[in-house]
């Protein structure tokens, strides 16, 4: 198992977990330790993990942090740990303190959901008092794994994450102020938009009137890059299911005899549902049928797990769901483009199925 499915596998694990956990102790057992392997240290190895690290600050002796990772003797990373349900936010000049006065470059503060990793960009060996890299493990991304695997053990590099912590930390900034804005739009970035496109005045009415407009520009401009991304990973799929191009073929030969013949805009609509399903079930569960009056897309190759229908080719294309009593619901496609519309209809029709006891049909 490599290291994203561990840390997939951990985030699983952790939501099943969270309401048997009542005190801190328990969430470091359970969240945090695990954690912490999957980042292959040993935490039964003192010389790798030093449970109840002591970090004396001036004439206060005897001062623990939670856990301290070791390279070569001396603590790489302090991490101190809360109860699941607590706010890191009050702990940060608590894991400050302990910062200076040891050898570590990074300082971790988690819960168990949320972890912040912090290091001295602003003031040397002095802790940031924002982490330079940030996530919740249940909603962890791909992006955010890819960072996380600089930690492992096998990775573990100071300069190399120091090196990049300085961008990764302001991306994340400027990240967090654009979401910001293309909420709730401040008046300046609402007026050096404006200013670009606008040459008259710039009154409290002209702004009132463009804030929508630049809410609205914006988020056509990230569906447009996000249906680009679908297409992109539609076109790549094609071109690596050699395989069940084969069976497909095989499925046109079989139908010329019945009389059904499968389009290329079929297809091409499969394979647009199978995209879109791809994150609720495993692809190879998806399927088709093609019937004379309508094709069908279907789960685990069983009418009984129809997902969607297709009418295409008549006078207007549709596609259709059913309701709980087999009852279609149509949806009207200009092109078959509009059934990326459509995908959280059809994320609900899986979700259905799933709930479903369906005796498997031969």
């Amino acid at each position: 198992m490599d290291f994203k499915d561990q840390i997939l596998q951990l985030a699983t694990r952790v939501e099943k977990l969270l309401p048997q956990l009542k005190t801190e102790e328990a969430t470091k057992n359970a969240l945090i330790m695990p954690f912490i392997q999957v980042l292959g240290f040993d935490v039964f190895n003192p010389f790798e993990v030093n449970p109840e690290f002591i970090a004396d600050i001036g004439i206060k002796k005897g001062e623990k942090v939670d856990y301290a990772i070791m390279k070569e003797g001396e603590p790489a990373i302090l991490i101190e740990c809360k109860h699941h349900l607590e706010n890191l936010d009050p702990h940060n000049s608590q894991l400050f303190r302990y910062f200076h006065t040891t050898k570590a470059k990074f300082a971790l503060l988690t819960n168990g959901l949320c972890y912040r990793f912090y290091t001295d960009l602003i003031e040397r060996n002095k802790m940031d008092s924002t982490p330079f890299f940030e996530f919740i493990i249940t909603e962890i991304k791909e992006t955010e794994i890819a960072e996380l695997k600089k930690f492992h053990k096998s990775y573990f590099d100071v300069d190399s994450i120091t090196n990049t912590a300085s961008e990764l930390k302001y991306l994340n900034e400027l990240k967090a102020l654009l979401t910001r804005e293309l909420a709730s739009p401040s008046d300046q970035f609402v007026s050096f938009f404006t200013r670009q496109i606008y040459s008259g005045v710039l009154t409290v009415k002209i702004k009132d009137q463009f804030e929508p407009i630049i809410k609205r520009s914006f988020n056509l401009l990230i569906t447009d890059a996000i249906n680009e991304r679908l297409k992109s990973a539609l076109k790549q799929e094609k071109q690596i299911e050699a395989v069940e191009a084969g069976k497909i073929e095989g499925n046109l030969a079989a139908d010329a005899t019945t009389k059904i013949v499968t389009t290329a805009d079929e297809l091409e609509g499969f394979y647009i549902v199978k995209s879109l399903l791809r994150q609720a079930v495993d692809v190879k569960r998806i399927g088709y049928r093609d019937a004379q009056s309508y094709f069908v897309i279907l789960l685990d190759d069983n009418n009984r797990k129809t997902v969607c229908r297709l009418y295409l080719g008549g006078s207007k294309d549709h596609i259709c769901v059913l309701d709980e009593h087999k009852k279609e619901i149509r949806y009207e496609l200009a092109s078959l483009d509009d059934i990326y519309k459509y995908s959280d209809v059809l994320l609900t029709a899986v979700s259905r199925i799933e709930k479903l006891k369906v005796v498997p049909v031969e």
